[in-house]
């Protein structure tokens, strides 16, 4: 199979969506497969063009498998990115790539003459072109959608006129009704996509993955914590990703400086992001708050594992526009997580069971869950047993990826896909109907044997991130 995937963010960017592409477009090449990337030169989440690589000009390489058989070839195409971050600076950014790939994806996909073009969103200002370029060699045209980034932009204030906001819903989900294919990550963001009016027949679950031999528990040892510099006798609160608007972490600094009289707690910002510099501000005179930069890949999960506990806060308006790819890496290594999200969210079904969910934008709750799961050392390796096992049976790069081949043969094969998307197709996939909001002035205790409680298995009604799976109540980096 010959797959054209036109897409902002791709290796060696190593969070967010350039981590998922990178390791797609890898799997597909080790299958046989040839894939072209029509995409950008990294520039992710530093805002600034990775050194070896120019924002100005078009670039070509040509790579193969490991295993000798697929062959990948990547086309940068000129970007310009903003020293300073705005709505406005943000929008001429993606605009910018959205004209330079035109010729670039409009060329390749003639000569290259793909069975699949596909494009993920962000950015949307690529929707458009995928179409019309699978539309010119007679190709399968899939969307993926990683972050409903216009909906995102409008909530979070980034974007305000209501009126171009109705324009361009308009216009993005009719873009979307075009696709053979549209995929997202998450059973809410599926329903979103059919509350676009994208025919259910043409929706499919590609959920974000975790490789659980590689981001999995270890002992954080004093060494281990040594390596970044993080206190060998504290309880150590971690947040690890992008760090933006949408992620709401003046929520963790301001817990921070209630926490100032609690020596036991320790609280670790790693990452980089448009609200970074604004963050450490905020911070500054806080001596339980430590910033670490972003760390390699191959360093990541020790780092992670220097948690005892694992934070993901969350602005309330984007906390069903978008599924957080870094919550794949907490489950998975094993610590339980303190979340901030609004009952019947994604993000509340998953970490439920796994970790406390508090309200977004409520500091006292936020701050009470980090302090209940500090003084309790068998609380939190009873929930972080339960997420590295949810990670395990639910979350594995292998399946998810071979039902996404599987996906892809069945839509060169066929015009239609048998398979409906509902909250029926599979049983042991369904989101949970009324979930459970802890609590967090109630004390929770580990079961005391298998008949006393059924928490900490993955029952058959809990959320899964897997093909074909919506819930029914579901409403929508």
């Amino acid at each position: 199979m010959k797959i054209l995937l036109h897409g902002l963010n791709y290796s060696p960017e190593e969070i967010g969506i350039g981590k998922y592409s990178g390791e797609m477009v890898q799997e597909l090449a080790q299958g046989g497969h040839d894939v072209v990337v029509v995409t950008t030169p990294p520039y992710y989440p530093h805002w600034k063009i990775f050194d070896g690589f120019r924002g100005s000009v078009y670039s070509r390489e040509v790579t193969e498998s490991d295993a000798g058989r697929g062959r990948v070839e990547v086309i940068r195409c000129p970007l310009w990115v903003p020293q300073t971050i705005t709505g406005i600076s943000r929008v001429i950014h993606l605009a910018s790539f959205g004209l330079s790939s035109i010729p670039a994806l409009l060329w390749t996909a003639i000569r290259f003459q793909p069975d699949v073009v596909m494009t993920v969103e962000p950015a949307a200002f690529c929707m458009p072109t995928t179409w019309m370029a699978a539309r010119v060699c007679g190709a399968k045209a899939w969307l993926h959608v990683q972050d409903f980034e216009i909906d995102a932009a409008f909530e979070l204030g980034i974007l305000k006129q209501p009126r171009l906001k109705r324009l361009v819903l308009a216009v993005e989900a009719f873009l979307m009704r075009r696709f053979d294919r549209v995929s997202s990550i998450s059973p809410n963001m599926l329903m979103k996509l059919i509350h676009k009016g994208v025919a259910e027949e043409r929706v499919v679950s590609f959920p974000n993955w975790v490789d659980c031999e590689v981001m999995r528990p270890i002992d954080a040892s004093p060494e281990l914590r040594a390596k970044f510099g993080i206190p060998a006798d504290r309880c150590v609160a971690l947040y690890a990703g992008n760090i933006g608007a949408k992620q709401g972490l003046e929520i963790v600094i301001d817990a921070a400086r209630n926490c100032l009289d609690r020596s036991e707690l320790h609280f670790v910002i790693c990452g980089r992001g448009a609200a970074h510099e604004k963050l450490v501000d905020s911070a500054r005179g806080l001596s339980n708050v430590q910033f670490l930069p972003l760390q390699p890949m191959e360093c990541f999960n020790d780092l992670m594992n220097c948690a005892d506990i694992h934070l993901l806060p969350q602005r309330a308006d984007a906390a069903d526009l978008v599924m957080p790819s870094k919550l794949t890496g907490m489950l998975a290594t094993g610590r339980p997580i303190v979340a901030c999200a609004s009952k019947a969210t994604q993000i509340a079904d998953v970490v439920e069971g796994h970790g406390i969910v508090v309200p977004p934008a409520d500091a006292a709750a936020f701050e009470d869950a980090m302090v209940r799961l500090a003084g309790d050392t068998l609380l939190r390796e009873f929930m972080g047993a339960a997420a590295r096992t949810y990670a395990v049976e639910r979350l594995g790069r292998r399946s998810i990826l071979a039902q996404f081949l599987s996906d892809l043969n069945e839509l060169c094969a066929t015009d239609v896909a048998p398979v409906r998307v509902s909250s029926t197709d599979s049983p042991t996939a369904g989101v949970r109907v009324d979930p459970v909001l802890i609590d967090a002035a109630e004390p929770i205790r580990p079961p005391k044997s298998d008949s006393d409680s059924s928490a900490g298995r993955v029952s058959d009604d809990s959320f899964a991130i897997g093909p074909h799976a919506i819930g029914p109540h579901a409403t929508g980096r």
